[in-house]
């Protein structure tokens, strides 16, 4: 196992080789830097990396917590240190990229695509620069990215102001759940699937004309996942998370609506790419058929004209729609999405797997079978529920070990709680 002084020697051998050749190859850019070292130099105004990257003891402190770099890296040959500045940087190139070659860094240069892009073409290590990048969060990813993009809008004055106030902005790499974590269906998937590849393949298709394009209606009951799915692809796409409900942008100052709905596309256009995820969709929609306000019709106009002028492979927006009353839409709405996907109750097989995950972390023996049989019309939601209760049934008890009777009692209290807020609807 090598001592803690051999990692932080590779560590910051790491940092100057990746900063020579970065700033040695103009064919490198930021998505092919590792995640903490793009962070760290990301310039939010510039929206970029700047050239040359110098390494200075503050900069190791900062990525790495390491206070004695100096000393560390004194012992190579190859490494210069400038105490007056204190910056670190490398003589020779070539005998550092050997040096580190021979050392235990396999898994470090495939993680890494700048080493990647270095060994593949100018070392003897086996390795796929492609493969590399591929794999590495791209710049999108960073909440620094993505808070410099927001800082970049509010900068331009009250009216990037308002537009903030309107969606709920979330980085990728600040969301919990991944599509991992989430039982979706066959047909779930593949929409997924599809939309990944659209975006790899956004310059081809913009190439054959085929623009219409990454526009999804979620459709569903609550609590089936609809949100947690789109936030998922956030993370599993690298891509900013715009969340606006329409509820939010309607329910006052009636003849700014319109102005509202305008200035969220224009954000979203603003943030690309990025994922413009609007929930309660039916919300503004099923005021086209209705004799409600007349602001409210114009708003649906606008609504659907701004879908219209909206695209993924143009503007780099994935835009996501979401209703839990797919009736209340009329056909204008349908027709501006290319694809439609069901979010329908899970099934006894969904439901045991969302029981199998939930409870996978939780000390116990469980019998998911009989509880997935219990739980007919249960979202996957409200079997989380199920088992939130069962864990603070136990912890009263001071338990943190669960039993299958404290899951079925729980299914029981869960039942009790269904039916007196159906008979409290019945009796009002």
């Amino acid at each position: 196992m090598a001592n803690v002084n051999d990692t932080a020697l590779l560590d910051v051998l790491e940092l100057l080789l990746t900063a020579e050749i970065y700033n040695n190859s103009s064919t490198l850019n930021e998505d092919d830097l590792p995640p903490n070292i793009r962070k760290h130099y990301w310039d939010a105004k510039e929206k970029k990396v700047n050239r040359p990257i110098k390494v200075v003891d503050s900069d190791i402190r900062a990525i790495y917590n390491l206070e004695n770099a100096s000393s560390i890296m004194s012992s190579l040959p190859f490494v210069n240190f400038d105490e007056f500045g204190s910056i670190y940087t490398l003589t020779v190139l070539d005998l550092g990229t050997k040096w580190f070659a021979r050392k235990d860094v396999n898994e470090r240069i495939h993680k890494n695509p700048v080493l990647a892009y270095y060994y593949q073409n100018y070392g003897t290590i086996d390795v796929d620069y492609k493969e590399v990048r591929a794999r590495n969060p791209t710049k999108e990813s960073d909440k620094a990215y993505v808070e410099g993009l927001t800082k970049t809008v509010a900068e331009e004055g009250d009216e990037g102001v308002d537009m903030l106030k309107l969606v709920h902005v979330v980085s990728p790499d600040e969301v919990g759940q991944k599509l991992d974590d989430i039982v979706l269906t066959p047909d779930q998937e593949a929409e997924v699937e599809k939309i990944v590849k659209a975006i790899e393949y956004r310059d081809y298709l913009r190439k054959i004309g085929l623009r219409e394009i990454g526009k999804l209606l979620f459709v569903g009951p609550p609590g089936t996942g609809k949100t947690s799915t789109a936030r998922a692809m956030s993370a599993r796409l690298g891509l900013p998370f715009l969340e606006v409900k329409l509820s939010m942008i309607t329910s006052q100052y009636l003849g700014e609506t319109s102005k509202n709905i305008d200035k969220v596309f224009e954000l979203a256009k603003k943030m690309s790419p990025c994922i413009l995820f609007i929930d309660e969709f039916d919300f503004v929609a099923k005021t086209r058929t209705s004799d409600e306000h007349a602001a409210l019709k114009r708003a649906v106009n606008t609504l659907l004209k701004c879908i219209d002028d909206i695209s993924l492979v143009n503007d780099g927006v994935l835009l996501i729609g979401a209703t839990n009353h797919p009736k209340l839409l009329d056909n204008a709405a349908w027709r501006r999405f290319d694809e439609i996907v069901m979010f329908p109750l899970p099934d006894t097989d969904m439901r045991e797997k969302i029981f199998k995950m939930v409870l996978e972390p939780i000390e116990g023996k469980f019998d998911t079978k009989q509880l997935a049989s219990m739980t007919e019309n249960y979202s996957g939601s409200d079997l989380r529920l199920v088992v939130r209760e069962a864990v603070l049934n136990a912890l009263t008890e001071d338990r943190t070990k669960l039993t299958q009777d404290d899951m079925v009692r729980a299914v029981g209290e869960f039942e009790e709680r269904i039916n007196l807020k159906l008979n409290d609807g019945q009796s009002s």
